[in-house]
């Protein structure tokens, strides 16, 4: 379905906000910036910003949210003949290609390096995405669960969605640490998917 002008307006100021936010933290410091100097700097009012995020934590995670349906209407489509596997990697093509069509920062490498950044060095940061990691996690392993009864039980759906989850986080680390390019951040994503997958094979 496509956008409404009021819906398109609306995401566009919440990517306006998200990546305000994001320059700002990397300029400033995330402790040191305010909900008021973020607002000023994507020029709206404070209010606006708040209709958007709940709090100044909230507007690096704008997509995570929408982002984690995305999996769930993909397992929920599960075609016939279709392997857990299979069905898990179509899951993550569909992911990435939502990341590069609507993803915040997606044209900016220097934005998305801070991104990363903020991600790895702020503790409140990490706490609030390890909190959403395992939010989708749970929904995801709930959802391969109901789509594959023949296959899985609850427990190893869970164990597969964490591998494939564990996979991906653990290849994202050691590409940032190694300083790979974005090119070469998302072929080693793809390793890590293949590896995860060959173990996954089984079910």
């Amino acid at each position: 379905m496509d956008e409404t002008r009021r819906e398109r307006k609306k995401r566009q100021t919440k990517e306006l906000l998200a990546e305000t936010a994001i320059r700002l933290f990397g300029e400033q410091g995330y402790e040191q910036t305010t909900v008021a100097q973020i607002a000023s700097a994507a020029d709206v009012a404070t209010k606006t910003f708040f209709n958007h995020f709940p709090s100044k934590e909230d507007v690096l995670f704008a997509d995570t949210l929408r982002r984690g349906r995305v999996p769930l209407d993909v397992i929920a489509d599960r075609q016939p003949g279709e392997t857990v596997a299979d069905l898990l990697i179509r899951a993550y093509e569909a992911m990435l290609a939502d990341f590069r069509v609507q993803g915040v920062g997606r044209d900016d490498p220097a934005l998305v390096e801070t991104y990363t950044h903020l991600l790895m060095t702020v503790p409140a940061l990490q706490a609030k995405a390890l909190h959403l990691m395992f939010d989708v996690q749970r929904e995801v392993a709930t959802a391969l669960a109901n789509a594959c009864p023949d296959e899985l039980d609850p427990i190893s759906a869970a164990a597969a969605v964490g591998a494939l989850m564990g996979a991906t986080q653990g290849v994202g680390l050691a590409s940032l640490e190694l300083g790979q390019s974005e090119e070469e951040f998302w072929v080693s994503m793809r390793r890590g998917i293949d590896v995860a997958v060959q173990g996954l094979r089984s079910l």
